[in-house]
């Protein structure tokens, strides 16, 4: 689900309530260590559960005191963000 180079860890999977547990627990172990960006350019799929997995993540971060970058984020992950009134929260770069 999760490719790791390094700080980038590279999402290539759904990101929908099918996986939405198991992809926030692996993300969350990753930014525990080394981790300090995603990449969702891969992501194949997109729900709102994509938007929670990207809070949860970033909050994850800033229980560990680091500073997390989503890139590449999907056009239609950033569509429901804007329809949900998100969009000035995710980090995106």
């Amino acid at each position: 689900m999760i490719e790791v180079s390094a700080e980038l860890a590279r999402v290539n999977s759904a990101m929908t309530l099918t996986g939405a547990k198991a992809l926030f627990e692996e993300g969350a172990r990753l930014i525990a260590g080394p981790v300090t960006a995603f990449d969702l350019a891969a992501v194949t799929e997109v729900d709102s559960s994509g938007l929670a997995i990207v809070f949860g993540w970033l909050r994850e971060a800033q229980r560990l005191g680091k500073t997390l970058r989503i890139v590449n984020l999907p056009q239609n992950l950033s569509s429901l963000a804007q329809v949900y009134g998100v969009s000035d929260l995710l980090p995106a770069s």
